[in-house]
């Protein structure tokens, strides 16, 4: 049975019984909680009315060219998809036939990829956004289970974190999610794409983020692989780990904003348990605008391969930040390799990477760093623009061209 549902099942055997149809009470509607499949189709905009969650055992099937919009609503009730643990999405898109979420005050239409009469670079917070919640492992301060950041804690469905590493929350490809990260509190915005525990049965390719409140893609452990993936014109951090998370992202683009902090925000485990996941981010383009470039905290552990920096501001750094980030650098558990800074001015890499930990060889990180990383202009040779060409709203705009 769907609570507050917004479909009904075709029951004749001439229909494809994975179909379905809205109900007349709430056309082309997705909202409240879905316990059995529901299927968003192509031929009409979809709506996105409060907080829809799709529970256990159930799926949510978004066809290729699909435009869902959401309504709005600050606080606890913002609209936003949640995929609970053990729930599915599979929303496969195609490079001609994406799939965009967006806020009901977009006057995108179906057909459509770049139009629209919201800014870009400024509306941003207009709903809340996607997230997935795995079986997969994950590291929070206590146990092995936590709930998503910015949802209400009774929400069951917001739990995450598990012993599964090869979990399956379903496929993304080619998705754009744009103008969300609705307040919910203090402090408490929802991530354009939430990825909490989810694991590496998952696949999530060609996916972009754009103008949201808060973070862009935020790990809290998992394992699942992530392939071209934009960010831009985000409030908060572009790209955030936490909890450990030990999967691979490959391929991907920042364009920083007029109010966007980090490149990178990278936090290690929270708990002694489950701590020992270590992630990969590699071929990454890094356009700053006012953001730093990346900030290590709290364990940091991981590998930054061959990504590509640049036009960050003249004070922005790469940093570690504590005394535990500082010591998995020197004890080549959080590593750089093949990394290229293009400064805004004549600067050294000395005079952008910092060890603030205050250990007895933090003074040491920018000559270690400058081993294996660089200065210069040259994108890594892993990066491919054309991954993005045609079906992403970031190949539209000008700032394209300058990757």
């Amino acid at each position: 049975m769907i609570a507050l549902g917004a479909i009904i099942l075709f029951s004749s055997c001439e229909k494809d019984p994975d179909s379905v149809v809205p109900d007349v009470g709430v056309p082309f509607t997705l909202q409240g909680t879905y316990t059995s499949d529901v299927r968003v189709t192509s031929d009409t905009t979809w709506t996105i009315s409060g907080r829809v969650i799709i529970e256990d055992g159930a799926t949510l099937t978004i066809e290729p060219g699909s435009i869902l919009k959401a309504t709005g609503g600050l606080g606890a009730n913002a609209s936003c998809i949640i995929i609970a643990k053990g729930g599915k999405i599979m929303a496969e898109g195609t490079a001609a036939k994406p799939i965009i979420m967006t806020s009901v005050a977009d006057g995108i239409k179906l057909g459509e990829i770049g139009k629209s009469n919201l800014n870009e670079q400024t509306i941003q917070g207009l709903w809340g956004g996607l997230l997935i919640c795995g079986k997969a492992p994950a590291s929070p301060s206590t146990g092995t289970t936590d709930n998503v950041e910015g949802i209400p804690a009774d929400v069951t469905a917001a739990s995450f974190g598990g012993s599964d590493p090869a979990d399956n929350s379903g496929v993304i490809k080619y998705l754009s999610i744009r103008h969300g990260g609705s307040v919910l509190g203090a402090g408490k915005e929802i991530n354009g794409l939430t990825l909490a525990a989810v694991g590496n049965g998952t696949v999530i390719e060609n996916i972009e983020i754009v103008a949201n409140l808060d973070d862009g893609i935020e790990f809290f452990g998992g394992t699942v692989n992530v392939k071209n993936a934009v960010v831009m014109y985000q409030g908060d951090d572009a790209f955030d780990v936490d909890m450990a998370y030990s999967g691979t992202m490959d391929n991907f683009v920042y364009v920083g904003g007029a109010n966007s902090d980090h490149g990178m925000e990278i936090d290690g485990p929270e708990g002694s348990q489950n701590n020992t996941g270590a992630f990969t981010f590699k071929n990454g383009a890094l356009r700053g605008d006012i953001a730093e470039y990346a900030d290590f905290r709290d364990g940091a552990q991981g590998t930054i391969q061959d990504c590509y920096w640049f036009n960050f501001n003249e004070g922005a750094d790469l940093e570690i930040d504590d005394v535990a980030s500082s010591n998995n650098y020197k004890g080549r558990t959080l590593n750089f390799t093949g990394n290229v800074i293009n400064p805004p001015a004549a600067k050294t890499i000395a005079d952008i990477v910092f060890d603030k930990s205050g250990t007895t060889h933090a003074s040491d990180f920018a000559t270690e760093f400058a081993k294996n990383n660089s200065i210069g202009a040259s994108k890594p040779t892993g990066f491919k623009k054309s991954a993005f060409a045609g079906w992403s709203l970031f190949s539209t705009l000008d700032v394209y061209n300058e990757f």
